[in-house]
């Protein structure tokens, strides 16, 4: 049985320069335009049997404005950051340069006591096997961009460290076919 499962990203809530691990924001004025404009495209993914968000307050407002009503799901959350919750990664190299470094070298670490890379991949391909697969069925699921790359990183079996080169941008879509353990990346045209 094949699913297909449509990951939008969720919309901006703030500029790279002030992005905070585990930020909970809703969109900003940028990310508010952002989701007007793209809304003829991604408004038919309404049509989605299961339309699923984060249970993060960006996700869920971009989901709504789409029109999806979905349904939170605490699995699509974000990676847990532990005590870096709510700081930027300036911030927390001038205090723990050591501690990023590792993190950033090591998907098996966690020096923020709280999930490791590779725990967080896991997670999201968790959830991703776990859809319910009616054949030809099909599911929406709006997060945010961490979320959209790590199941990009364990649809494409790919090592956990390529997830520091994937990015992904606001409201942009990964489309996935298969099932469990057996997914396929599905580049579609735009006519």
């Amino acid at each position: 049985m094949s699913v297909r499962i449509t990951l939008v990203a969720a919309a901006r809530s703030s500029s790279m320069l002030t992005e905070r691990f585990d930020d909970d924001r809703s969109p900003d004025q940028t990310g508010w335009y952002e989701v007007q404009t793209a809304a003829p495209v991604l408004v038919p993914l309404n049509a989605a049997e299961l339309r699923y968000c984060a249970p993060t307050l960006c996700s869920r407002a971009t989901a709504q404005a789409l029109g999806f009503a979905p349904m939170a799901q605490p699995a699509l959350r974000g990676c847990d950051m532990g005590r870096w919750r709510g700081l930027t990664l300036g911030e927390v190299t001038a205090v723990e340069p050591d501690a990023v470094d590792i993190w950033l070298a090591d998907p098996r670490s966690a020096p923020h006591g709280g999930e490791s890379l590779l725990a967080f991949i896991g997670r999201i391909g968790t959830w991703l096997d776990t859809r319910p697969a009616q054949d030809g069925g099909s599911v929406v699921a709006v997060a945010e961009s961490s979320v959209v790359r790590a199941a990009l990183v364990y649809v494409l079996n790919a090592p956990p460290s390529s997830y520091w080169n994937v990015d992904v941008r606001p409201l942009s879509t990964l489309v996935l076919t298969g099932s469990a353990g057996y997914w396929k990346l599905c580049l579609q045209t735009a006519a």
